[in-house]
């Protein structure tokens, strides 16, 4: 791929030659073994190439070393187990849902490295689609746990909450700290992508008003059942733009990343920090695997104690009436994010005002959902 032979080459060469021909013998380089190193790296990485790219302990124990080891959140997964045993031994059940809760931050945090380690030998667009992706298991498996218990509208507010902190709390705390750390440079990204990524943002809205706006005018053909039907059909069509999406990227991310290679690439290449891979590519599929079958075992119990299409679906596969008519309130508010994160990507670039103006607006949410009064709130 030829994506991957420029990014290793600019990674084993150093920033300074990736532009320059190569010098014969091993006087252009600090290193005899980088003078030796092949211009076109395969693909899937060998293991003494990932020992070169800055890993030291490959194997299973030095990658449960890195993975359990290493983050200081690692000291709450304890408590997720010691919610099992409370829930099994006692009757105490209140402190069940802390437990799960605290027990569940650090896998969700695992489950992201994971996706990430993964990502690095995937190329930067692939992985991208998998941290978009997979960053979103942890709210598919309790979402899934809680459908299965019948909590639609603890579903539907969860999933609502996460969609509104990533587009503007997530987005402006990146921004504003990217302004803090380039000073008074601009960060720049691209406009197609933010112009693309918008447009399926206010899809997925059109696709939450449409059963409101059929449910709040009664307007329905079928009453209390042509909101439900009209959701899962809008469900499907996200989904299959979901997959064009992700088919759209793939297919068009070598034709760009050999036009840019062509060019001589632009500034975002030129200043583009790589990352080394700390674990191998099949002991990253198989965390990913082993957290997400934690996340779901915690899930139970945090649900037990208490992503907007595939939830649906899966609310029709397990005969729940999960659908797509969040109330007129959270609706506008979903309307109104998006439609203010779309705004600001539109030009391609960041700054520190842009992340502060994002991060204000999410205050503004939040208050607004602190004194709102949830009218189904006991079917919850």
């Amino acid at each position: 791929m030829a994506t991957d032979g420029a990014d290793y080459r600019r990674l084993l060469h150093g920033r300074q030659n990736s532009h320059q021909a190569p010098v014969d013998g091993a006087d252009g380089f600090e290193d005899d073994n980088l003078a030796a190193a092949p211009q076109s790296p395969p693909h899937n990485i060998g293991a003494s190439s990932q020992r070169n790219l800055g890993s030291a302990d490959w194997g299973v124990f030095g990658s449960m070393k890195i993975v359990l080891f290493k983050s200081k959140l690692n000291l709450l997964i304890p408590c997720g187990f010691l919610a099992i045993l409370i829930d099994y031994t006692s009757q105490n059940q209140g402190w069940v849902f802390p437990l799960s809760l605290l027990g569940i931050i650090p896998l969700a945090e695992r489950l992201g490295f994971a996706t990430e380690q993964l990502g690095l030998f995937t190329g930067r667009t692939a992985g991208g689609l998998l941290n978009a992706t997979f960053g979103n298991a942890t709210e598919l498996v309790i979402s899934i746990h809680a459908l299965r218990s019948g909590k639609l509208r603890v579903v539907q507010q969860s999933l609502l909450g996460s969609i509104l902190s990533n587009t503007l709390l997530v987005l402006g705390c990146a921004f504003f700290g990217g302004g803090l750390a380039c000073g008074k440079t601009e960060q720049a990204f691209r406009k197609e992508d933010a112009v693309l990524n918008s447009g399926l943002l206010l899809m997925a809205v059109m696709g939450l008003v449409s059963p409101a706006m059929l449910y709040y005018t009664h307007t329905e053909v079928n009453l209390g059942q042509s909101a439900l039907a009209l959701s899962r059909f809008s469900s499907c069509i996200m989904l299959v733009a979901y997959a064009a999406f992700i088919y759209f990227e793939l297919s068009n991310s070598r034709r760009r990343d050999e036009a840019s290679e062509g060019g001589g690439g632009d500034q975002g290449d030129d200043d583009y920090e790589y990352a080394y891979p700390e674990i191998s590519k099949w002991e990253a599929i198989a965390w990913l695997t082993i957290f997400t079958a934690w996340i779901s075992v915690f899930s139970d119990f945090l649900v037990g104690a208490i992503e907007i299409p595939f939830s649906v679906v899966t609310g029709w596969m397990t005969g729940q009436p999960m659908d797509l008519n969040f109330h007129l309130f959270e609706t506008a508010s979903l309307l109104i994010t998006v439609l203010v994160v779309a705004f600001l990507l539109q030009d391609g670039t960041s700054n520190c005002f842009k992340g502060l103006m994002l991060i204000l607006c999410y205050l503004i949410v939040a208050a607004s959902f602190y004194v709102y009064a949830d009218p189904n709130i006991d079917g919850v």
